[in-house]
């Protein structure tokens, strides 16, 4: 898959995004980390994405509950209550984000390491439990 120039730099403002955020949770929930994770996390969506299928992705009905949770923790982050923001945040993202858990630990059972390890006969049950994945009839 190719990507656009300006989806690379949205894959980059993610990253970008996630790590600041990861950083502000691991240094106590410091309020300008976070911040800034959720803006560049944000931005980095709408330029991977683009405006208008970012707009829809939000807007849908279905997801309603999850975008309604989801800015509202970044707005709590941004009025300076960081840890009831990430933790209403982090229920909106499950929320929003929660149907793409399959199909990344497919992915990730495809890595090398990673794979063998997700593989194990105890690990992966409880990997498929977490992640809502089927098992094949197949």
């Amino acid at each position: 898959m190719w990507l656009s120039d300006t989806q690379k730099i949205g894959v980059a403002l993610t990253t970008f995004g996630s790590l600041f955020m990861m950083l502000g949770v691991m240094l106590f929930f410091d309020g300008a980390l976070l911040a800034l994770g959720n803006l560049l996390f944000l931005s980095g969506l709408t330029l991977i994405i683009g405006p208008q299928k970012t707009f829809y992705f939000f807007a849908r009905k279905q997801k309603l509950r999850g975008t309604i949770c989801f800015l509202g923790g970044i707005l709590l982050v941004f009025l300076k209550y960081p840890f009831i923001g990430m933790i209403v945040e982090t229920f909106g993202f499950l929320n929003l984000f929660g149907d793409f858990f399959p199909v990344v630990l497919t992915f990730l059972r495809q890595l090398p390491f990673i794979g063998t390890l997700l593989s194990l006969p105890y690990v992966s049950p409880v990997i498929d439990r977490l992640a809502g994945s089927r098992a094949s009839a197949v």
